[in-house]
């Protein structure tokens, strides 16, 4: 008896190129990008996390939403963080979430989740490049400007 399986795949929306696609070279570069494709009728309202996909030449694969949450913050699974880096078959991420409140200091437990995500990449050998704090009115927090990645 033959058994059946359901095959689980990532898909790619759109049709930019590899050499078209946006080059991350700074937290201002990767915070305008989040920002942009961020729901600005909800960036005030409750807390999201997002990863952005990067390859070897830190030119942006994708951006995934991995969660949504409440007013003061939003539960992370970093399985599934990795789970949509490795099979897109990223090299380098950068986490990003917004806070609500427009505070821009980051709480512990954002601290411990970066430091999660961190070990995590170091293991499975993807980088992580940065987390950001993005509030509604654009302003950022770069977890490695500040020296805290």
């Amino acid at each position: 008896m033959k058994s059946k399986v359901n095959e689980i795949s990532i898909k790619y929306r759109g049709n930019l190129k590899v050499k078209e696609a946006p080059k991350i070279s700074s937290s201002l570069c990767a915070k305008e990008l989040l920002f942009s494709q961020w729901n600005k009728d909800h960036i005030a309202l409750h807390e999201c996390f997002k990863v952005m996909l990067l390859n070897n030449a830190n030119r942006v694969k994708g951006i995934f939403e991995v969660s949504t949450g409440g007013i003061t913050g939003t539960l992370v699974d970093v399985r599934i963080v990795f789970a949509v880096a490795l099979k897109s078959l990223t090299t380098a991420i950068i986490i990003a979430h917004n806070h609500p409140s427009g505070t821009l200091k980051p709480s512990e437990n954002d601290k411990r989740l970066t430091r999660k995500i961190k070990s995590a990449g170091e293991f499975l050998d993807i980088k992580l490049l940065d987390h950001l704090i993005i509030t509604p009115d654009g302003s950022y927090f770069s977890f490695a400007d500040e020296g805290i990645l």
